[in-house]
């Protein structure tokens, strides 16, 4: 299977949507990408995902004990989440990629750099906290 990207090419996020927009108009799904229905979607994708995760307990970085068939099926939960994320996100008119960088330099704000990276000092309420 091809994907249309040459090697070494990045994928950016207006590549992905630009395809999730084709994929969905060449099948007439247009009419069924309300935001609603996609929110809902990717809700069960990440249902899906974290199934994946629910009785492994915590693993290590770079999942050196799991099978090639696990992290391909992992790859692909993810690639759901991302790309009704990015489909989501155009159907309601957000460039995510500019609002993704928003939020970073919002969170530096909020979370100044200053050395420490006690995780019990951060407030349980905070998101894209560590």
């Amino acid at each position: 299977m091809t994907t249309g990207v040459e090697e070494g090419e990045s994928v950016t996020l207006d590549l992905l949507k630009q395809k999730m927009a084709e994929f969905a108009k060449e099948r007439d799904w247009d009419q069924f990408h309300s935001p609603r229905n996609l929110l809902l979607a990717l809700v069960g994708e990440v249902g899906e995902l974290s199934e994946i995760f629910q009785w492994k307990g915590e693993v290590p970085k770079g999942l050196p004990d799991w099978k090639e068939e696990e992290k391909v099926h992992l790859g692909e939960e993810l690639s759901d989440v991302l790309l009704y994320l990015v489909r989501l996100s155009d159907i309601c008119g957000i460039d995510l990629g500019k609002a993704a960088l928003r939020k970073v330099q919002l969170n530096a704000i909020k979370y100044p750099a200053n050395g420490s990276s006690n995780k019990s000092s951060q407030t349980s309420s905070c998101s894209n906290g560590p």
